[in-house]
């Protein structure tokens, strides 16, 4: 379901912008949901939802082969503004949703 719905993302937005975006949201959805599951005492459906689920959904790979072909391209600016962007709003997302998350079920 989760690559199914990437694939959707990547069709409708499409380019490096739809994994960014994708791998952006699937951080900070892990965020709310490692924070949920453990406070509700469901970590036995970490597997399905966090490695099934968000791990279809987000897509490390694909950001990789985006990058190495802004790369090759000779866009080294870009590929540099792509990485640093990507990695810093996937992180920035999941703090987000672990804080949201861990405020909401407090």
């Amino acid at each position: 379901m989760g690559a199914m719905l990437r694939f959707w993302v990547t069709l409708t937005v499409g380019g490096p912008v739809a994994t960014m975006a994708v791998n952006v949201v699937g951080s900070f959805l892990m965020g709310c949901v490692v924070v949920y599951l453990a406070l509700k005492g469901l970590d036995t459906w970490q597997p399905l939802i966090m490695t099934g689920f968000l791990g279809g959904f987000t897509t490390f790979s694909a950001f990789s082969l985006d990058a190495f072909r802004l790369l090759e391209k000779g866009d080294v600016a870009q590929a540099v503004i792509y990485i640093s962007v990507s990695v810093i709003l996937s992180i920035a997302a999941l703090v987000a949703g672990v804080f949201i998350m861990r405020g909401v079920l407090a």
